[in-house]
């Protein structure tokens, strides 16, 4: 094993903090150019959430996902969503077997710690919904019986823009259960001859094993990172910016639907963990910053007015963190 040693169930906050440095170090062996979505996975372990992962085809949002699970020691399966996938193809089934005459329960492939949820807006929305109990409750309820899923689970699921055709939007209670939206760009010209110069030089997508990438974090250094995150201190005029901000989306002229109580803690928990992130154990005004956009952006709905004139969710909470009140 190449992460490092732990003397217990739990490592340092130092030791864990090095071990999910070394995880972004480990992607980039693979994706060039995607730092912030990379640090946003990063967030989301910490803060046992789950990520939707935005962008035209062709950025690397699949590799991303691979490559994280490859940096991990963790067990990870990957489902196609298409258009005639079913829940149970997700969640498991009841299989009779005949030499006992009896059913029983088949495990899919939701029962892993990384399930990668390939291009989940391909799906109809009764498959997209069979994620919704396990996001959720981290568990699959089948005919009565409720079965937990292991320890961690994350569900990083990619989505191409909604104007493609052939595709379903996802429900705003199943976008409200993904904790942070991430927008993979087009890369920069310099990334993407970086892209080309290692494609050129052998580098094989389907084979990450031959691009040097290995295991460099497991469950210890996890927990370990996850307990160090939980005692991060949070002041009364930080709790009060948050819940400023997110009280500014529901008055938004520009918005139908503003952020919920749930989006409010889920913005102060990524602001946390980027805070343990970046060697500190409070939060500041700027942590809440740097996480509002990818932790608020799906949790709002434009007015169609404002759609058509080109307003979008990120401008509108840019907006209002320009024009909230910073605590001093």
């Amino acid at each position: 094993m190449t992460y490092p040693a732990t003397e217990s169930t739990a490592a340092t906050a130092d030791s864990a903090r090095a071990s999910l440095e070394a995880l972004r170090t480990e992607i980039g062996k693979a994706v060039v150019g995607q730092d912030s979505a990379v640090t946003g996975l990063v967030v989301a372990l910490l803060c046992r959430g789950h990520v939707l992962l935005e962008g035209v085809p062709g950025v690397a949002k699949t590799l991303l996902v691979r490559a994280l699970a490859a940096s991990l020691e963790l067990d990870t399966k990957r489902v196609q969503f298409t258009p005639d996938l079913m829940p149970s193809d997700v969640t498991g089934s009841l299989v009779y077997d005949a030499r006992t005459a009896e059913f029983s329960f088949q495990n899919g492939p939701v029962f892993t710690n990384l399930l990668l949820a390939d291009e989940i807006n391909r799906t109809p929305p009764k498959t997209q919904s069979s994620l919704l109990e396990a996001m959720e409750e981290r568990q699959v309820t089948v005919d009565g019986t409720a079965r937990p899923l292991p320890e961690p689970f994350l569900v990083a699921a990619t989505m191409n823009p909604l104007e493609y055709e052939g595709t379903y939007p996802l429900p705003e209670a199943q976008l409200d259960r993904f904790l942070l939206k991430l927008t993979v760009p087009l890369p920069s010209r310099a990334d993407e001859i970086g892209v080309l110069t290692r494609h050129a030089a052998g580098f094989n997508p389907r084979d990450l094993h031959a691009a040097g990438i290995r295991p460099v974090a497991g469950p210890a250094q996890l927990e370990a990172a996850r307990e160090a995150v939980s005692k991060v201190s949070v002041s009364p005029e930080i709790a009060g910016y948050v819940v400023d901000i997110c009280r500014a989306t529901r008055e938004s002229p520009s918005l139908t639907l503003g952020v919920s109580p749930r989006g409010a803690t889920a913005l102060l928990g990524t602001a946390r963990a980027w805070a343990w992130l970046t060697g500190r154990d409070y939060v500041t005004p700027d942590d809440v910053k740097a996480l509002a956009l990818p932790t608020l952006r799906h949790r709002v709905q434009l007015r169609p007015e404002a759609e058509m004139e080109g307003v979008t969710a990120d401008a509108v909470i840019t907006a209002i963190l320009t024009h909230v009140p910073v605590p001093r």
